[in-house]
């Protein structure tokens, strides 16, 4: 049994050590928000937060996170609340088909919740290899500002759930 909190809720997860941990959560947990992309941490539609950075999950091995604090796109918000980026996200018609968008969110809340007002170089840099095969990078980097204005007014917050128990939800964000 490998144990680690996962938004919010410590969870014991009895599985081979190597198995990637975007499948943990997938298969084991039932959460679909984070996707399956390259399998080969280059594409980002699988990030989750570990620890508060965004981290590539087709790859990352489930003992990885042993003792750890995981946040999926479900820990950060859900369709009834929304995170203060995700409300950006809606507002600035970010998605189009949508595959890639629980990664670019992760990714887009690590940036914020470590630098308050980023430049668009640091956006451009925080968001490097997450892909999106739409090519909506310039409404991504205007809903990352917008999001990053309206945090510093005190207007939201980058994780609107506080707690997502795994157990009685199979949200696909």
């Amino acid at each position: 049994m490998i144990s680690f909190v996962l938004n919010g809720q410590t969870v014991q997860v009895s599985a081979a050590p190597d198995t990637p941990l975007l499948w943990v959560i997938r298969d084991h947990l039932k959460l679909k928000g984070s996707k399956f992309g390259c399998g080969m941490g280059l594409c980002g539609a699988c990030s989750m937060l570990v620890d508060g950075d965004s981290t590539r999950t087709c790859v990352l091995p489930l003992a990885a996170v042993a003792g750890r604090n995981v946040t999926t796109i479900e820990g950060i918000g859900n369709p009834d609340m929304l995170s203060t980026l995700q409300s950006a996200w809606v507002e600035a018609s970010v998605p189009q088909c949508g595959y890639c968008q629980s990664g670019q969110l992760v990714s887009a809340t690590a940036l914020l919740s470590k630098n308050s007002n980023p430049s668009d170089e640091e956006i451009d840099n925080a968001m490097s290899g997450n892909i999106c095969r739409c090519g909506t990078y310039p409404k991504i980097k205007n809903a990352i500002k917008q999001a990053a204005m309206d945090l510093q007014k005190g207007g939201g917050r980058l994780q609107a759930v506080a707690y997502f128990d795994p157990a009685t939800s199979n949200s696909e964000l």
